[in-house]
């Protein structure tokens, strides 16, 4: 009797190990109420462009449903209702926006929050599995300054660009700024890296004159850091190191050329020749009067006036 009674016992363990095992894999073969679920990683309601200064939560009901959604925080209390219970058809497609703010009207802390859904026919509460993250600190950006650079982009590849590495505190865009115009905008968020100017805005080589470049930085948020300037940058393609000289009738005189191009042609009263940069050693007109000195290189060209009392 009792060998009976063990077999009994035994034989129904395993019935109810069996009827166990056939709802555990039923559970695991059940879809999702929702789908599609999309939800932004992290924004910033700070961030200059608009788009990015709001949080999308979407999500896809399959069958009808009476939904509320919510936000809530680390500690799991709600901050923000995004849908109050309100009822929708299977198939139906949930865009909810979030811009930061409490049900109070109050910003939110920097920080890591839940979209959470309750599906009130299923009595079910499901906390979607992407986190939003409010970040509203801009990226720090760090460059060698001060510098001084000399560029002359008129295409000889003798100093045609400028480029300065720099270092991000976290991954970012890195931005140059010219003028206070943004000019460079790198498309990876690496946290090194390298900005160049090649000093053509606009696609045209810059006019003669300086230039303050800048840095900044927008992370993945949007935040963008203020504009730090760290150069002052010299575009120049051939300048004399004077613009009058004094000289005697017929005399000799030397003036100083500053450019990139190894050699420059020179015209003075009719006279003109080519000469290798540097310092040009020319003579003055017999007759008295004022002459004009041209020098020009690489398609750009500087004058000095010569006087001969």
């Amino acid at each position: 009797m009792a060998r009976v009674l063990s077999t009994a016992v035994v034989l129904a363990l395993l019935a109810a190990t069996g009827a166990a095992f056939v709802l555990t894999e039923r559970a695991k073969l059940e879809h999702s109420p929702i789908a599609g679920t999309r939800v932004t990683p992290v924004f910033s309601p700070d961030a200059r462009d608009p788009a990015k200064r709001t949080a999308a939560i979407a999500f896809r009901l399959r069958k009808s449903e009476r939904v509320e959604v919510w936000i809530e925080d680390r500690h799991r209390d709600k901050v923000r209702t995004l849908l109050h219970p309100r009822s929708f058809r299977a198939g139906s497609q949930l865009d909810l926006v979030w811009d930061g703010f409490s049900d109070n009207g109050i910003a939110v802390a920097d920080g890591t929050y839940m979209p959470v859904v309750k599906l009130f026919r299923s009595h079910r509460t499901i906390g979607l599995p992407s986190a939003i993250r409010i970040d509203t600190t801009p990226p720090t950006i760090t460059v060698r300054h001060p510098q001084y650079p000399i560029i002359s982009p008129d295409g000889d590849r003798h100093h045609d660009s400028f480029t300065v590495s720099y270092r991000l505190n976290e991954p970012a865009h890195a931005i140059l700024l010219v003028r206070g115009k943004q000019t460079v905008f790198t498309l990876g968020r690496k946290e090194t890296g390298e900005l160049v100017w090649n000093g053509k805005p606009g696609g045209r080589p810059a006019a003669p004159g300086r230039y303050v470049l800048s840095v900044a930085a927008q992370d993945t948020a949007g935040n963008v850091s203020k504009g730090v300037p760290f150069a002052i940058a010299q575009v120049r393609y051939v300048v004399l190191a004077r613009d009058r000289v004094v000289v005697r009738p017929g005399g000799r005189f030397a003036i100083r050329v500053s450019t990139d191009a190894p050699t420059v042609s020179w015209r003075l009263n009719g006279r003109s020749g080519v000469l290798r940069r540097g310092t040009l050693h020319l003579r003055a007109p017999r007759s008295s009067g004022v002459f004009h000195l041209y020098v020009e290189a690489a398609g750009h060209a500087a004058k000095c006036a010569v006087v001969v009392p």
